[in-house]
């Protein structure tokens, strides 16, 4: 294992602080993992890493040396990507956090469409719904759709996607229609777990109006809260390329639609504003064409 090699590797353990999750991700027995550190730190003369039965920690020497290392591997990951850049060649490998509807229905076309026009990029694709540690987990990039980013993201945004109220006729001729956004506190409303408020913010006389949502049924996943308002137990808000296949079918009924929702945003999120590899900005600009343009089950604007 070369020096580099060997800086890439303590980097990732020391940012994820784990030798099995490393381990697991680079496809290696813990026991390689261990064996690779342990000789790093027999090469410096040094320790690295304090090891304990429960957690993993930077020794002082391997804080200052992982700071050194980024800098390093920054540097020879910019060298590359010029060369890169030049013969247009973009590869290596990209692990990227999506969101679970939006990414199988939407970004899995255009992502299978990207890997046969970069054969030399390899993909690591986790789906899941919770707002993935970026840095922590060894991602390279998350696709995440919010009304608001957090203060530290660095981000790029590539489309945006409507908001749409809807309930099933079955819980609407049980309940009645509700004809403003205030008269959403009277009834059962199936809210996203991961929002930013327990508040829909609707754009009344053209300002912002939040109104105060509740409900039994809360969840992580607008899958299962578009599932439950199919199965008449409430009112839910979702994107529209999520509602959009059961408003055709009729199992749902778009309701308040005199009254503007704002966009949400969908960005590429970034581990931190550091050097961004020329494989993960070529897939970057390759999703916003995408998106733009609508190819391949682009989102509806």
């Amino acid at each position: 294992m070369d020096q580099l090699d060997a800086m890439r590797l303590f980097v990732r353990v020391a940012d994820q602080g784990s030798f099995s999750l490393v381990a697991q991700q680079m496809g290696l027995a813990r026991s390689v993992v261990t064996r690779r550190i342990s000789a790093l730190e027999g090469r410096l003369g040094a320790k690295l890493l304090a090891r304990s039965t429960r957690r993993l920690s930077l020794t002082s020497a391997g804080a200052v040396y992982r700071d050194k290392c980024r800098e390093i591997l920054a540097l020879v990951e910019s060298a590359e990507t010029g060369l890169d850049a030049q013969q247009q060649r973009p590869r290596g490998l990209i692990r990227l956090s999506l969101p679970v509807g939006f990414g199988q229905r939407h970004l899995a076309p255009a992502l299978l469409a990207f890997s046969k026009q970069y054969p030399e990029i390899a993909l690591n694709l986790d789906f899941t719904d919770r707002r993935s540690r970026l840095v922590e987990e060894g991602m390279d990039l998350a696709i995440r759709i919010t009304e608001r980013l957090g203060q530290q993201d660095v981000a790029r945004r590539l489309g945006t996607a409507q908001l749409v109220v809807v309930a099933s006729p079955d819980y609407l001729e049980r309940h009645g229609e509700p004809a403003h956004p205030e008269e959403l506190t009277r009834h059962e409303c199936l809210a996203y777990t991961l929002a930013a408020s327990a508040s829909w913010t609707f754009i009344v006389n053209g300002k912002p109006i939040p109104v105060p949502v509740h409900g039994r049924i809360q969840a992580s996943s607008g899958s299962v809260l578009l599932q439950a308002a199919v199965e008449g137990l409430g009112i839910t808000c979702q994107p529209r390329f999520l509602a959009e296949e059961a408003l055709e079918s009729g199992s749902l009924r778009a309701i308040l639609t005199g009254f503007t929702l704002p966009e949400i945003g969908i960005y590429a999120v970034l581990p931190g504003n550091r050097h961004i590899p020329f494989r993960v900005r070529a897939l970057i600009d390759f999703l916003h064409e995408r998106l733009r343009t609508g190819a391949g089950g682009g989102v509806p604007r």
